[in-house]
């Protein structure tokens, strides 16, 4: 994909970004560099190449899937200014 002069001008004035034709031109330069690795990525044949989800070959240590935490919900509905069948009331915002 190549950019032009234009549609730099045309990008920075949608991001309303005010550049004038030097800074333009380095944009476009700089930009013109990145097209170009994204071509080499491009190029290179991926195919049966399974995804990876980490750049290395490791596990994650896995826990025993235990509770931990004794339940305090009594507790926390005895402090709730207004409780009802386990749940919290809250008064009406919209009318």
């Amino acid at each position: 994909m190549a950019l032009t002069l234009d549609d730099v001008r045309r990008i920075a004035h949608l991001a309303r970004i005010d550049i004038d034709a030097d800074e333009a031109a380095a944009v476009h330069a700089k930009l013109g560099t990145i097209f170009a690795m994204i071509d080499e990525l491009n190029a290179v044949d991926t195919e049966g190449v399974a995804p990876m989800s980490h750049a290395q070959d490791m596990a994650m240590p896995l826990r025993d899937d235990a509770v931990t935490e004794s339940d305090h919900h009594a507790l926390y509905q005895a402090q709730a200014p207004a409780v009802e069948d386990g749940l919290y009331l809250v008064p009406r915002v919209i009318e």
